[in-house]
């Protein structure tokens, strides 16, 4: 396992091995010893389709560092920074995390998270350091044209909730960033 840092401090790609054999495939996927910054307390999953798009998601009070790993299919994941003492405050960094590649994120606490599921069937597993909290979740809308996200031209599949997500100036605003 390997821990490469990305240009948003924090945010690291752990690059995993997959072992090969006649009957599939094995993955380590979380090793505390070497993730010590990382201490899981909530575990998710999320099963999604070609083309649906989720997030730009948040916990605005109880912030949550994520890790996120593929399990099945391929995701294009995005990563933007909104802390607002951070150099790369409102960049993006974006990355290709599949089951074949064996690729994870580490996501700190104070990034917006979200990606587009790119094979037929895409299953996401996320842990958390903090619950989630409903009352302070919240996004960034996907597409605000000051974030420079380039996602690929399709038709997306996205939540009613995900489409009336703020800009990112009325999240700032909003959230006096």
């Amino acid at each position: 396992m390997k821990i490469l840092n990305t240009r948003i401090k924090g945010l690291k790609i752990i690059k995993g091995k997959n072992y090969y054999d006649s009957r599939g495939f094995f993955k380590e996927i979380f090793i505390k010893k070497k993730l010590k910054i990382h201490k899981p307390i909530f575990w998710c999953m999320s099963k999604s389709k070609k083309n649906v798009l989720r997030g730009l998601h948040i916990q605005t009070k109880n912030s949550q560092e994520k890790f996120v790993s593929v399990v099945k299919g391929k995701i294009l994941d995005v990563v933007v920074d909104l802390r607002k003492n951070s150099k790369t405050f409102g960049k993006n960094f974006k990355t290709i995390l599949s089951e074949k590649n064996a690729k994870s994120l580490l996501i700190p606490a104070g990034c917006a998270h979200g990606f587009l599921g790119i094979e037929t069937e895409n299953i996401v597993l996320y842990s958390n350091n903090n619950y989630r909290s409903k009352i302070s979740e919240t996004g960034i809308l996907w597409n605000d044209k000051k974030l420079k996200i380039r996602w690929p031209k399709k038709k997306f599949i996205i939540s009613k909730k995900d489409k009336n997500n703020p800009s990112f100036t009325n999240f700032c605003h909003k959230n006096k960033i």
